[in-house]
């Protein structure tokens, strides 16, 4: 079984954080869950979420544009919250006018959206700072952290967007620093993706390998494709050390997260 790995057939990139050493303390397991989309988990995945896990709420980072068409299911008992990380309109802020509708066209095909987003600039480890200092990014992971500090006891909480790697790490990100992690933690946790896709991205970089593209392009079409980059992340981190002083401190001037609630998600999540 894959690292960290909780089984929840039908749901990708299915794991969660018990075990992650913090200091002398460990993340208690069962607790904190992250996926990727819950649109196709079977009635053995949603039983264990209600009944193995005691799921308690479930976010959702996902556009509206993507949840519309895939909801939750409905797990019994729990809420689910819809915090946007970003919205279709925050994306098209910088592009072209002109380019806009080819954006937007669902019937568009993928590998020409892949081309347009790669040239026009929209896939670069910039990504992760604008989840993390745009207006509805900091709200969304605000929200996040409101309803970690009020998780009751012996229930879980489960965290998602599409494919549970982007939006979903960085809100692991923050979780797993404000919980004293160190660096070396949160990336391994993050680069994890990478092996729980490994079958569909070793077929995409056969694909990719006889085109001949720059390096610099086919990370980026493994990236969008389900494939996780260290730089990616590494650089949001850089972003928040440098402009707050650490991650703790981006922690506490933009989430509310100051160091009594750190020292609450602590008694609350570790062991």
């Amino acid at each position: 079984m894959l690292k960290q790995a909780i089984d929840l057939p039908g749901v990708g990139n299915a794991r969660e954080l018990g075990g992650y050493a913090i200091g002398e303390r460990r993340v208690k397991s069962g607790v904190l869950l992250r996926t990727a989309g819950l649109d196709r988990a079977t009635p053995e995945a949603m039983d264990a979420l209600q009944n193995r896990y005691r799921v308690k709420t479930v976010i959702d980072f996902r556009m509206s544009d993507e949840r519309t068409p895939l909801p939750d299911p409905a797990i019994p008992g729990a809420e689910n919250l819809h915090l946007p990380v970003l919205e279709q309109a925050d994306m098209l802020v910088d592009v072209d006018p002109s380019m806009i509708e080819k954006y937007t066209d669902p019937s568009m095909d993928r590998m020409e959206l892949f081309s347009a987003a790669y040239e026009t600039g929209m896939l670069d480890d910039q990504l992760y700072v604008r989840f993390l200092t745009s207006e509805r990014g900091r709200a969304a992971f605000r929200g996040f952290f409101k309803a970690l500090l009020a998780l009751e006891d012996e229930r879980a909480i489960l965290w998602h967007c599409t494919d549970g790697k982007d939006r979903t790490g960085c809100a692991a990100m923050l979780l797993l620093f404000a919980l004293g992690a160190d660096r070396e933690t949160v990336i391994r946790d993050y680069m994890l993706t990478n092996d729980y896709n490994a079958p569909r991205l070793s077929v995409l970089r056969q694909r990719i390998e006889p085109l001949g593209w720059p390096q610099a392009k086919a990370e980026a079409l493994l990236f969008m494709s389900g494939g996780v980059s260290e730089a990616y992340m590494n650089n949001g981190i850089n972003v928040l050390v440098g402009e707050y002083g650490s991650v703790e401190a981006y922690l506490a001037q933009e989430l509310d997260v100051g160091k009594e609630e750190r020292e609450a998600l602590s008694r609350k999540l570790l062991e």
